[in-house]
């Protein structure tokens, strides 16, 4: 694993977002929420991955893990009319999960957005954005250029963390739903 990590503070961007991008990338509120919104309630949660797995370096580093640390893993689709439209990614310590006392293991195809948003004792953390690597992608979704955002949902000294990566579908559905084809 690299140690450079492709994630930057929106003061770190090299070059301004396109508007819509920037107001996707830095939405405050819950994601399953405005997906929701966008899909005109047809949202949907296609669970891919979860268990206990080895986390990437940068992860461990935000979580404040020994590199090479196993932890909870749980990567889902988040669906718009049946059609993935964000990747999420979200990875837990076992002591993060015992102290938060968060059944992740149980979700389903319930979003966690609802399970982070519902506790208002969760802090969250600026969001840090990148062009996802390819290779950290599911093969069929695998493709250069795809903006991503990551946020820590935090109590206390443990937390969370939660990447988002949104797929070419949603902003073909944000263009559909803005007017422009």
């Amino acid at each position: 694993m690299s140690d450079l990590s492709p994630w930057l503070t929106a003061d770190h961007l090299a070059a301004p977002l396109d508007a819509s991008v920037r107001d996707w990338l830095f939405e405050p509120g819950s994601l399953t929420l405005r997906l929701t919104t966008l899909a005109g309630g047809d949202f949907s949660v296609r669970p891919l991955l979860e268990g206990w797995h080895g986390l990437r370096d940068d992860e461990c580093a935000v979580l404040g893990l020994a590199p090479g640390s196993t932890g909870w893993l749980r990567e889902v689709y988040l669906c718009g009319h049946g059609e993935p439209w964000v990747f999420a990614r979200s990875v837990a310590s076992r002591e993060a999960l015992q102290a938060l006392e968060l059944d992740l293991q149980h979700l389903g195809k319930r979003p966690l957005g609802h399970l982070l948003f519902s506790d208002k004792a969760f802090g969250r953390s600026p969001f840090e954005i990148c062009h996802y690597p390819p290779a950290w992608l599911p093969a069929e979704a695998a493709q250069a250029g795809l903006w991503a955002r990551r946020s820590c949902f935090q109590r206390g000294s443990v937390g969370v963390l939660v990447a988002e990566i949104f797929l070419p579908p949603h902003w073909r559905a944000v263009r559909a739903a803005d007017g422009n084809p």
